[in-house]
């Protein structure tokens, strides 16, 4: 009876040539592996599917077919571990994929010699966006919790003492037999009512959400109705809505007041005569305050406006943080504390002639 083949042995000519590359291709981190002219010799399936590009497309192909970044960073940092010889790590690079979206990744560039080749570079790509949205998004609601709770407590110890001015002011004017000085007291007590009525709308509606079956799309053409009303709007409305996208259940007056604040923040970057674009979409399978939910409605309101300025940026939400002159800064504040009650989130990006607020609403909520 013939003997049967021995087990391949680890020391196996054939197991150690073939060990490396089943090693790289079943890595869950995105590797490429570029030669000294910094061309792609190698990427594996984790990588085809992080940067939505087939291995076989791009092999050959110099990296920036590949990697695409703002002002060349990946490239000056290839050519700069090429001649140093020494690993770098470069976190939160934006790359331009092929089929036109953006992600942020963290990028660890290693030297790698082999007897073949001198000069190699292995990229370690991971992914970071997502986590990055998940911090936000959690920063952002614990900026409003802690927001809404300042409010309340500066509101109480407010709207106290202005009670007794205005009362005082009122048995003042009682008491006067000038007709002059009567006018002062009615000026401490219109006051008192501005600063009052200023408190209150920090404070927003104090009514829980009253949940309906509610159409998005219905919320949206009533904005643009409200907006189009006003004689000094010149913006150019446009649609671009998901039919498919089911009703969700939401306080109907509530998010109109969200999206209308959002709405007329664009129309006044604007100057009342730019463009501003309303996009409805579906996500499935998004996490929203650490809660994953199957389906969520996403609205983008785009505007070609200047942008935020970079300097409040990360205070936006904020009350009585504005970067208009005249504004009070409350709008966005009030949005955001909105669509929060409804289970939701405000999210935005911002940079000059592109602005995009993007609300995100689970369309299963069932508060």
């Amino acid at each position: 009876m013939p003997e049967k083949n021995p087990p391949m042995s680890p020391s196996s000519d054939n197991y150690s040539r073939d060990l490396p590359g089943w090693i790289l291709s079943s890595q869950v981190t995105a590797l490429v592996l570029f030669d000294r002219d910094l061309t792609i010799v190698y990427m594996n399936a984790a990588a085809e599917m992080l940067l939505s590009v087939s291995a076989r497309m791009v092999l050959g192909q110099p990296m920036d077919q590949l990697l695409r970044c703002p002002q060349d960073v990946m490239l000056q940092h290839l050519r700069t571990v090429t001649e140093s010889n020494q690993p770098l790590t470069e976190r939160e690079i934006i790359l331009s994929l092929p089929d036109g979206h953006s992600i942020t990744v963290d990028c660890t560039l290693v030297p790698v010699d082999s007897d073949q080749r001198q000069g190699m570079v292995l990229a370690e790509i991971r992914r970071v966006d997502r986590q990055l949205r998940l911090t936000r998004e959690e920063q952002l609601i614990s900026q409003n919790l802690a927001t809404r709770d300042l409010i309340r407590g500066l509101a109480h110890e407010i709207k106290n003492p202005l009670g007794g001015v205005r009362g005082a002011a009122q048995l003042l004017a009682m008491e006067l037999e000038d007709t002059e000085l009567g006018e002062y007291t009615n000026i401490i007590v219109e006051e008192v009512d501005r600063l009052k009525s200023l408190v209150d709308q920090m404070l927003g509606s104090r009514q829980l959400p009253v949940m309906r079956s509610v159409n998005i799309h219905h919320i949206l053409e009533r904005v643009c109705t409200i907006i189009e009303a006003d004689p000094e709007h010149g913006a150019v409305l446009q649609r671009d809505y998901d039919p498919s996208i089911p009703d969700l259940q939401g306080d109907a007056d509530q998010l109109i007041q969200a999206i209308l604040n959002i709405v007329q923040n664009a129309v006044q970057a604007t100057g009342g005569k730019g463009h501003i674009l309303l996009q409805t979409r579906v996500l499935r399978q998004f996490t929203l305050a650490n809660k994953r939910h199957r389906l969520v409605a996403q609205l983008n309101i785009i505007d070609d406006g200047p942008g935020i300025p970079p300097e409040i940026q990360e205070r936006v939400f904020y009350p009585m943080v504005s970067g208009k002159s005249e504004g009070t800064g409350l709008g966005l504040s009030l949005a955001q504390s909105l669509i929060n009650r409804h289970g939701g989130l405000i999210e935005f990006t911002s940079e000059p002639g592109k602005t995009v607020f993007t609300l995100y609403l689970p369309l299963e909520n069932n508060l």
